[in-house]
Order: C-alpha cells, then sequence, then structure tokens
C-alpha cells in the first residue's frame, strides 16, 4: 500500500480515505463481538463516538448472554436498558447480596493459619502443610485436593506472583498462570507450581516471618523480599535455577532491631518497599541498589505508635495501622499526613482502597469505614460509618471496589457491607459448625471461609465453606432492590 506521502493532496484522495467513524453503526456493532467487557471499557472512555457505540443493547444483551444464559428471559424483560440491567445485577453478585450461592463444604484436619483464593484454585495452609483444591472441579461435584508437604514448621506467609517473571516460564506456558511462594518458621522460603516444590530459598538464620506482597524491579530479573526473626529483610530472585541455589539470595538488608511484622511494595517506585518490624520501626529500602552497598540501601525511616496490625502502599504514600489508630506517611518526607482518631481501642485489622480514599480498620465488636479525604495534616479524623453487631474482635478483613467484608473468631457470622457506604447487603454463617471466622479469602463472585473446633485435647476439625455467587438469582432480605429486577 502507497504511503500518504505518494498520494496527492487532492479532495478526491481526502473523501477517499475511510476513518473508523465513517463505517456504519452493524459493522461496528459486529467487530465488538469479538471484545471483552474490559475492551469495551476503555473504548467507551476514548471518545464521545465510541462511548455512545458501546452503550448500545445489542452488546449488553450479548455479554448479557455470555455470563448468565439463564436470564434469557430476563434481560427480555428490560424496559430500563440492557446496559444497567448488566450493571446492577454484577454489582449485586460482586456484593454478595443473594441467598442462593453454590455451597460446597470441605472438611479439613485442623485450624488454618491463611487462606489464599485464586480464579482457579484455594490455598490452605494448616501448620507446615499446604493444600489446594481446585476450584473447577469442586464446582462440578468432585473434591480434588493436593498436599504440599515439603515444609518442616509452621507456614507463616503465602503470596502468588506471576509465572512469567520466573525460570520456570517458557513461550508455551499459560501467560497468566501464578505461582505460589511460602515462607516458613523452618528459615526456608519455598516456590510451587504444578503440585511440587520447584525451588528452595535458604538464607535466612531463624524463621522467616513475612514476604512481599508484590515482585520488586522493573522488565527481567525481578525479586521478592522477605523478612524474617533474624531481624533481615532479604532479597531473592525468581530467574535463577534450581532447587537449593544460594546465589538466589541478592542481597540481605540490615537496621531492623527486632522481627519483621509487615512488608509492602511501593507504588511510586518499583524497587522500593517498606518493612516494619515488631518493635514499631518503620524503614523505606531501594531494592535497585546493588548488593555490595546493602548498608546504604535504606532511603528513609519512621516509627508508629503501637503493635503493627496492617499496612498498604498506595502511590507516594504508606497507610499503616497500629495500636488505635492508622496513619499515613509520605515517602518523600517520611512525615505523617494523615491520623485517624487514637480512642477508639486496639485495632485487630486493616484494609484500604487507596484509589477510593477509603479504608476499613477492624476493633472489637464493629469495623469503622474511613474517608481519608475528611482530613489533612494530622488532625484526627473520625469514621464515615462503623460497621458493627459483631461478636468479640474483627480479626479478618477484606476490602474492594464493591464490599467489605469483616468476621472474627468469636463470631460465627461473617458480614458483608457496600465498600462505598457500609450499609450492610449480606450475612453469611461461617460453616455448620457455628463456632467462629478463622479466616477467609473473598475474590470476585466468590468466597471461603474456614471454622474450627477442638473436639478434646487429642482431636480437632476444621471445616472450609466455599461460596460461588455468580449463578445466583435470589436476593436476600438485607439487600437493596434491583431497579427493574425481576429474581
Amino acid at each position: 500500500m502507497a504511503s500518504n506521502q505518494s498520494l496527492p493532496s487532492t479532495s478526491t484522495n481526502n473523501d477517499s480515505t475511510k476513518k473508523i467513524t465513517d463505517m456504519d453503526m452493524d459493522s461496528l456493532l459486529h467487530c465488538t463481538s469479538h471484545l471483552n467487557l474490559q475492551d469495551l471499557s476503555n473504548m467507551a472512555v476514548s471518545c464521545k463516538f465510541f462511548n455512545r457505540l458501546v452503550s448500545s443493547d445489542s452488546i449488553w444483551r450479548r455479554l448479557f448472554r455470555e455470563r448468565w444464559p439463564q436470564q434469557e428471559a430476563f434481560i427480555i424483560s428490560q424496559a430500563s436498558g440492557v446496559r444497567e440491567a448488566y450493571m446492577a445485577r454484577y454489582r449485586a453478585l460482586q456484593q454478595f447480596k443473594f441467598v442462593d450461592p453454590v455451597v460446597n463444604h470441605l472438611y479439613i484436619p485442623t485450624k488454618c493459619s491463611d487462606i489464599l483464593l485464586s480464579k482457579d484454585a484455594i490455598y490452605v495452609s494448616l501448620g507446615p502443610r499446604i493444600q489446594t483444591l481446585n476450584i473447577d472441579k469442586l464446582l462440578e461435584g468432585e473434591v480434588s485436593l493436593a498436599s504440599l508437604n515439603d515444609h518442616r514448621a509452621r507456614i507463616t506467609s503465602m503470596r502468588l506472583f506471576p509465572l512469567k517473571e520466573t525460570s520456570l516460564f517458557w513461550n508455551e506456558a499459560p501467560i497468566n498462570e501464578n505461582v505460589l511462594v511460602t515462607s516458613s518458621c523452618d528459615h526456608s522460603i519455598r516456590l510451587w507450581w504444578e503440585g511440587s516444590c520447584k525451588q528452595c530459598f535458604i538464607g535466612h538464620i531463624g524463621p522467616v516471618t513475612i514476604l512481599s506482597d508484590k515482585l520488586l524491579g522493573d522488565g527481567t530479573g525481578k525479586v521478592f523480599a522477605s523478612g524474617g526473626e533474624d531481624s533481615t529483610v532479604r532479597l531473592w530472585s525468581l530467574s535463577s535455577i534450581g532447587r537449593r541455589r544460594q546465589h538466589a539470595l541478592k542481597a540481605t538488608l540490615y537496621g531492623h532491631e527486632k522481627p519483621i511484622v509487615l512488608m509492602s511494595v511501593t507504588g511510586h517506585g518499583a524497587s522500593h518497599l517498606v518493612s516494619v518490624s515488631k518493635d514499631s520501626k518503620v524503614r523505606v529500602w531501594d531494592a535497585s541498589i546493588s548488593a555490595s552497598d546493602h548498608n546504604s540501601s535504606c532511603v528513609g525511616t519512621t516509627s508508629v505508635s503501637g503493635v503493627p496490625v496492617g499496612m498498604k502502599c498506595h502511590d507516594s504514600l504508606i497507610y499503616i495501622a497500629a495500636g488505635s489508630s492508622f496513619e499515613a506517611v509520605d515517602l518523600r518526607t517520611m512525615e505523617s499526613v494523615f491520623r485517624t482518631s487514637t480512642h477508639l481501642g486496639r485495632l485487630y485489622s486493616f484494609d484500604i482502597m487507596p484509589s477510593s480514599f477509603l479504608a476499613c480498620t477492624g476493633g472489637n465488636g464493629r469495623a469503622m469505614l474511613w474517608d481519608i479525604r475528611k482530613s489533612t495534616g494530622t488532625g484526627e479524623a473520625g469514621p464515615m460509618a462503623e460497621l458493627d453487631e459483631h461478636i468479640g474482635p474483627v480479626t479478618h478483613l477484606h476490602m474492594d471496589p464493591y464490599k467489605i467484608v469483616t468476621g472474627g473468631p468469636r463470631d460465627p457470622w461473617v458480614k458483608i457491607w457496600q465498600a462505598d457506604t457500609g450499609k450492610q447487603t449480606n450475612m453469611l454463617i461461617v460453616s455448620p459448625l457455628q463456632k467462629g471466622c478463622f479466616g477467609f479469602a473473598a475474590d470476585g463472585f466468590r468466597i471461603v471461609t474456614a471454622d474450627y473446633n477442638r473436639i478434646n485435647h487429642n482431636r480437632e476439625e476444621g471445616l472450609l465453606c466455599f461460596r460461588d455467587f455468580s449463578n445466583a438469582v435470589s436476593l436476600g432480605s438485607l439487600s437493596d432492590e434491583i431497579s427493574g429486577s425481576k429474581f
């Protein structure tokens, strides 16, 4: 095809140049049949023309049929627009507003200490052992369990990192697969994939207490961080090959005097890491500084008041919950720029959505929802909503753009709240044991809760309850009516 420079600049040639906006609507609508929801969302914000196109009922009718084919009669009955019906149902499912999810129970031999939920698997840590459960097979009525048994002491942390960032990745491997990385009191860190340990990282001289929530670095050669009772932060390469390779240890960072309890990768720099020790000292590290200069890699320090509870980073801010309050610290100055009230009693859990300026803290008998914009400086702020009626401390807390999930070991109910208002949308019994919530994990339309019962000093049992709201149809009594809903 000739370049534009070779064409005469005439009105005839200009008129014959076709733009995408010159295509007829039927052709454009046909093109959108090859796009998913994320692609359509990107189109909608690109220009006014595409925004009008993406609002077409025919597009949303297709999306509705693909996601919820059993609801064909419902979308035909809609008078307010299929797009509105789709978004209302999607939001209600994300907020667990229904009473008829798919429910599966699974007995486990002891109390779990942590749960991870991915799109295709559930990971449960049981002392030194991990059990994995295939979700697709579970939904088909088959329990497919695998045990990972190489650790010799209690597992302290579990993380999922992208397979493509590791030495295990090859061109034919699924691009969206994850590897599981676990730390343990046996002083080791292990990388798991396809049901077996593929690599063991050795270097800490005591129990490993925490793993970084994300990988550090850009491009190739990414690393993850770990903290231990030896008060060190260590950086490990995911690109090294072998089961027990010492060269996977890229750097050991000194400076803390007590065990590391919290760790998070910052949002304003891919190589910056924040760690908090048991004595509430905060250090910021630059992982890009070479291993030979590790004594100089600490680029910021501060401290918080009280026992550290939780931490998250976003842009140039660190949000840290400790004692009876949480605060935001500016990484550029290491000064506190926001602090909640310090008269609310001890905090047990913490989560935050910085992009929405919302945070949630778990206290005794209630959780509290905060709007970070309500306060500037270090003056005390008050909560925008109280999520109450819990029994005992709220030790488990999840927050995403649609919902907040709260629970604790003395309360047999897990409660669901709207993330933007704090209004309750549902409450779920943790399990038929009705003892309390000893852990949960939520992801999209799904949630796993864990209960535990000690029968006697020689016998105990745990129970997992998996719920999938993807195709639920019956709204619960706590739910707002969905506009036009006929479920």
